[in-house]
């Protein structure tokens, strides 16, 4: 594998959060492309902070030249786990995303948040571990998927994402995070001003304290989804600063 140089535009890996899929990622993607920006937006398996950082960073692994990673809600912790762990990701794009430090649980953050009204719309179910015994995983109650998760979002789009939810594991709110990629490298920030489920207060304070070049849109927390272009511009600015060569030349 050759080693990453700034003249080489990166591979922006979309990695999407709790509850979602690629999919999500789709207004995004278009525009990358269309810039001709190469992306992907791998399958996040939302089994815990450990097991999805470790696919994270195998991922990260096998691209060929550097990488932008991305993450939006919880897979702005797995990044900044992962990252930590991968010598080809130049920065980081925290959209209305986690930006744990090191040993904080994202589920005793998530109780201190004055925004977030997450928690009260999870219902827990359980999975088998594959050592015979069962998990707890959580899903969204459909019924309340739309203000709790993409109020900006029409009813009959809200309601397909409750409908094609992925629940996600306990783990991946009690496991502790570990050391966080943002430390050592540059990182931005797309800050949903309505943002009920990883909360704003929390995603805007965790940016700032990540040193994150922040910037702040009218959205719910699928900001992705309502605001693709003001995303994917973020996304750009941060392509073309560890990027020695425009993007599009």
């Amino acid at each position: 594998m050759a080693e990453p140089s700034n003249t080489d535009i990166p591979t922006v890996v979309l990695v999407h959060g709790a509850f979602a899929d690629a999919s999500s990622w789709t207004g995004v993607i278009t525009r990358l492309q269309n810039k001709g920006v190469p992306v992907t937006a791998p399958a996040n398996p939302l089994r815990g902070i450990i097991a999805d950082s470790t696919y994270a960073t195998s991922v990260f692994a096998q691209i060929e030249g550097p990488v932008l990673a991305v993450g939006h809600s919880y897979g702005g912790a797995v990044i900044t786990n992962a990252a930590a762990n991968a010598t080809n990701v130049l920065g980081l794009v925290y959209v209305a995303a986690f930006a744990p430090a090191e040993g904080e649980a994202l589920g005793a953050v998530e109780d201190g948040s004055k925004d977030s009204v997450l928690n009260s719309a999870l219902v827990p179910r359980t999975y088998p571990n594959g050592s015979g015994g069962s998990a707890t995983e959580f899903y969204i109650d459909p019924a309340k998927a739309r203000d709790a998760f993409a109020g900006d979002l029409s009813d009959e789009r809200a309601a397909l994402i409750a409908a094609t939810q992925r629940p996600v594991s306990e783990l991946a709110f009690s496991e502790p995070n570990g050391p966080p990629a943002w430390k050592h490298l540059p990182s931005w920030a797309v800050v949903a001003t309505e943002d009920k489920a990883a909360g704003t207060d929390v995603t805007r304070s965790m940016a700032q304290r990540a040193g994150a070049k922040i910037t702040e849109v009218a959205g719910s927390h699928v900001i992705m989804i309502s605001q693709p272009e003001a995303v994917t511009n973020v996304i750009l600015e941060a392509v073309a600063a560890v990027t020695a060569v425009p993007v599009g030349a």
